[in-house]
């Protein structure tokens, strides 16, 4: 017997006991809890006859720098990651939102050069967008930009470059990232890490 079976069984019990009481037993406090105990197992029971999701995290986009032969494969891994593994869309919008927490980011590639991007994302704090979608002065957004690379988001060069990308592309502008750039800061951090084991060896 499934543990939601067992709970509707207990559900069923506990009405029938209140049933049983208010048929019964003549005392006032005792048909009250008898009501009382009806309505709460009655509850129980269509709480349980809803049917149950379990709420996952989203899925971590691997990033295998041998799949990506073209700007656009780049581009792809990066909108991947921007709905995923980055979280950008808890925040950002793509198009005019009033609930927006962010900035919006349409055409955001076509409007700031790929360097300023990164730095936005690795430095969030070094220029501070403003909110003019509010009469009287503009204000700070009521979310704060994390800093994508460290944790909790973690976010590694390559899926920084490839979250640029798509932002290029997203925009209608030619992606700026070249994939040799790309595959080279994964053989340069390789070799920082296979330096790192030799100069801490014994």
């Amino acid at each position: 017997m499934s543990e939601v079976a067992l709970l509707q069984l207990i559900g069923l019990t506990v009405v029938g006991l209140g049933i049983c009481i208010l048929l019964f037993i003549k005392g006032k406090f005792l048909r009250v809890v008898g009501f009382v105990v009806i309505v709460l197992g009655t509850f129980t029971l269509i709480a349980l006859g809803v049917p149950q999701m379990a709420s996952l995290p989203p899925a971590i986009e691997t990033f295998d720098i041998a799949e990506v032969k073209t700007p656009d494969d780049l581009a792809s891994i990066g909108q991947k990651i921007f709905f995923s593994k980055g979280q950008c869309a808890l925040c950002h919008s793509i198009g005019p939102s009033e609930s927006a927490r962010c900035p919006d980011l349409k055409g955001i590639g076509a409007k700031l050069a790929p360097e300023f991007i990164y730095e936005s994302l690795t430095d969030p704090q070094a220029y501070i967008y403003l909110d003019f979608r509010h009469e009287g002065l503009p204000k700070e957004y009521p979310a704060r930009m994390p800093y994508i690379h460290k944790n909790p988001i973690a976010l590694s060069q390559q899926e920084i470059y490839s979250v640029i990308s798509f932002l290029q592309k997203m925009s209608g502008e030619p992606i700026s990232v070249k994939i040799e750039d790309v595959m080279n800061i994964g053989k340069e951090n390789e070799m920082e890490v296979a330096s790192l084991t030799v100069n801490g060896a014994p």
